[in-house]
């Protein structure tokens, strides 16, 4: 069970996007998340007429470590840790800070 997964909301640790918050739109292998909205880049795209591309410099977003995220907690307003325990024979994942579940939020 992954710690963070689509559809969650981070907030990013460190880099040029630091502070900022953002929806997981996809966990790319193991360790790296596409975060909409951050680490974006220009890329340079040479035309293909037989895709119908036709060029340009577009925007892309790019993936992040997954180390450079945390679980935004929207209780305490802040990116924390968090820990997976099974309750009742289901794994769920818990805040570590006040012991509030991710999965139930509303």
């Amino acid at each position: 069970m992954n710690k963070i997964r689509k559809g969650d909301e981070v907030i990013i640790l460190t880099g040029r996007d630091k502070k900022r918050r953002g929806i997981v739109s996809a966990v790319v292998g193991k360790d790296h998340l596409l975060v909409d909205g951050i680490n974006v880049v220009k890329k340079h795209m040479k035309a293909n007429p037989m895709n119908n591309n036709p060029g340009g410099i577009t925007s892309k977003s790019m993936p992040i470590h997954i180390s450079n995220v945390a679980l935004f907690n929207k209780v305490t307003g802040k990116g924390e840790r968090v820990l997976i325990k099974e309750l009742d024979g289901v794994r769920t994942r818990i805040f570590r800070s006040d012991g509030s579940s991710v999965d139930n939020k509303s």
